[in-house]
């Protein structure tokens, strides 16, 4: 027995709530037959599964409004189902049940859209608040989506897809917005957005590409270093049906599918040389080739591009072409890591809070001074993204109505030494020596070094050459 019935029995109090379509996906007959039982004597329809397999094929065949899933199924993980489902049917609402749960799995289902974590054995009432506090979202939700359908010129695709504000009140971020507004009027601009990691180039490029004519026609952001070197041309160019092996049908690239649009290349400083001077062709000439075709394709696009090195020096060292720099470099915006515009930190937080809030159907809560004093003291090497998923862990974790500075584990800094040496802050350096680290603590695996390092398997080895990195081990 999952379910422990007690003296409140919620026939009566259950009886109000909007008829609702409920599928229990759990693998233990007993509680799913019980828990079926329960939600029929409660006014709702419900419908059970022992296996991951039938209830999908329910979702397939059933409208269904609510899902309660169990985090562990026979052959397959919950979670793994939770994020099919919200793939496939992103409007679904789902509320996990274990019997092992762990904190880190309340993460990670929560991360993946997941409404509600529930502890087996769970009693009456506990699941008759869950679906209570479910079933008020769901209704405002659907007014959210009658208000939008008759009254917005926006569309909910658009709403999905930008955070349309740029959170901050200082001078720096009410530069950038201005800058980015101005990007914005000149559609036919390229764009260039420096700035460390973490910092929101991707969503400026949104800004600009939304508040810009293009508006209503493709964003596609494509990371330069995580495509592999086999792929790239066609990737960006597009192929023919039959022009090397595994091309089983023609392909748009992403000059083409972004025709009227906006291609947003991050990461750009990473792009391989041989594939930058295709690029900039394109974009001179707004003409591409599919592989494997020999018709010309007329596209219009615009680049925006990001990344966080100096690009500069990348010229300098023949690694990135001059020309292609002058091309993307029309327009530039710069950010500031966090740290030097610390007066953006409470808006932000403050921001993050309510929409992690609302996001989880928590409450929103408190946030106490001390926490506002302490982060403006942090260095947030992550800088806003740092910031964004610190405060996300804190909404799925705090128990009380106020946020305090536990709430928020940070790393202790180190403060360098004033005779630090020049050399010390050498990029390449710095780079090689993580490199070397990340290759040795995978025992020279190279797919593995390249997830310690955030980057795929091809920008490494592109790394490896350029710093002549060996992958051979060192003799004893």
């Amino acid at each position: 027995m999952n379910i422990n019935t007690d003296a409140e029995h919620s026939n009566g109090q259950l009886s109000h709530i909007q008829t609702l379509t409920v599928l229990v996906i759990d693998d233990e007959k007993l509680f799913t037959e019980e828990l079926h039982e329960f939600l029929q004597r409660a006014g709702f329809n419900a419908i059970e599964a022992n296996t991951a397999g039938e209830g999908l094929q329910v979702l397939k065949k059933e409208a269904i409004d609510l899902l309660i899933l169990d985090i562990r199924l026979p052959g397959v993980s919950g979670l793994e189902v939770l994020k099919e489902v919200k793939q496939d049917y992103p409007n679904l609402e789902v509320i996990m049940v274990s019997g092992h749960g762990d904190m880190d799995s309340v993460i990670e289902a929560m991360h993946n859209g997941a409404i509600d974590f529930l502890r087996k054995p769970f009693r009456h009432i506990d699941i008759r608040i869950a679906i209570e506090r479910t079933r008020k979202f769901l209704l405002l939700q659907q007014k959210i989506r009658q208000i939008e359908e008759k009254n917005s010129l926006i569309s909910q695709q658009l709403q999905d897809r930008i955070e349309r504000q740029l959170i901050g009140v200082s001078k720096q971020m009410v530069g950038i917005l201005d800058m980015a507004m101005t990007a914005a009027r000149f559609a036919d601009t390229n764009v260039l957005i420096t700035g460390e990691s973490g910092t929101g180039k991707e969503n400026v490029a949104r800004i600009v590409h939304f508040a810009s004519s293009r508006k209503d026609n493709a964003f596609m952001a494509v990371n330069s270093s995580a495509i592999t070197d086999s792929l790239l041309e066609s990737e960006f160019f597009g192929h023919k049906k039959g022009s090397f092996t595994g091309a089983l049908a023609d392909k748009k690239g992403f000059f083409e599918v972004c025709n009227k649009g906006t291609l947003f290349l991050d990461e750009i400083a990473d792009m391989p040389v041989n594939l930058q001077a295709k690029v900039l062709r394109a974009t001179e000439e707004k003409k591409i080739t599919r592989v494997g075709d020999t018709r010309q394709i007329i596209t219009d696009f615009r680049i925006i591009s990001a990344t966080n090195r100096n690009l500069d020096t990348l010229v300098a060292e023949k690694t990135f072409r001059l020309d292609l720099l002058h091309r993307l470099n029309t327009l530039h915006i710069h950010i500031p890591p966090l740290r030097e515009h610390p007066d953006d930190i409470e808006p932000l937080l403050r921001y993050f809070v309510t929409d992690f809030s609302v996001k989880f159907n928590k409450p929103i809560p408190g946030i106490q001074k001390e926490v506002f004093m302490v982060l403006r003291d942090y260095d947030f090497p992550g800088n806003v993204r740092e910031l964004k998923n610190m405060t996300e862990r804190a909404i799925i974790l705090f128990k009380d109505n106020t946020l305090g500075i536990n709430d928020f584990p940070i790393k202790k800094q180190t403060i360098p030494s004033k005779s630090i040496e020049i050399h010390q802050l050498n990029l390449e350096q710095q780079e090689t020596e993580s490199i070397r680290q990340a290759l040795l603590q995978s025992g020279y695996n190279q797919v593995a070094a390249a997830r310690l390092l955030g980057i795929s398997r091809d920008a490494l080895i592109r790394k490896m050459k350029k710093y002549h990195i060996s992958v051979k081990k060192a003799e004893d």
